[in-house]
């Protein structure tokens, strides 16, 4: 078994970006996220909010063949305003968003953050799967957070209610 790691984070406001998003703005991004899977992150075919409780949001995601676990995953987020959203898979594979202030301390000086823990129960640790794995994760990582920007200025530049 390997737990694989990894962790991708980019400036939300680049100097050429419009419009510049806010962390309200980012944020009700990622809430939509959770709700709509799908519509932020181009693995996910397609994600059912099951539950609903305060922060605690209980939804099944299915993934393009190859990309992601076979078949219906179950997850658990926890929405914590304004700055996170922590995702925890029925196979103990944890992921978490996270808005970060950036080093000017403007407003809009804002980073977006996932950070990865995926389980491989039947990958050796140190092997050449496990080498392939990591690679093709961090690929994932920069995709969804990099997809996950672009939807949420695409919604603000639109007028769409994140």
């Amino acid at each position: 078994m390997v737990n694989l790691t990894t962790a991708y984070t980019a400036p939300i406001n680049p100097s050429n970006a419009n419009p510049v998003l806010s962390r309200a703005t980012v944020f009700a991004g990622l809430r939509k996220k959770v709700r709509r899977a799908q519509d932020f992150v181009p693995v996910i075919i397609s994600c059912e909010v099951v539950k609903v409780e305060d922060n605690v949001v209980t939804r099944e995601i299915v993934f393009k063949k190859g990309e992601g676990p076979p078949g219906t995953v179950k997850e658990v987020c926890v929405e914590f305003d304004p700055t996170k959203v922590d995702f925890q898979q029925s196979d103990g594979t944890t992921i978490s968003n996270i808005i970060s202030d950036g080093p000017s301390g403007d407003p809009n000086d804002l980073y977006l953050s996932y950070s990865f823990e995926w389980k491989h129960p039947n990958v050796e640790a140190g092997s050449a799967e496990a080498e392939e794995l990591q690679a093709k994760h961090k690929k994932t990582a920069k995709m969804a957070v990099d997809s996950t920007i672009e939807t949420v200025r695409r919604m603000a530049k639109e007028g769409v209610d994140s």
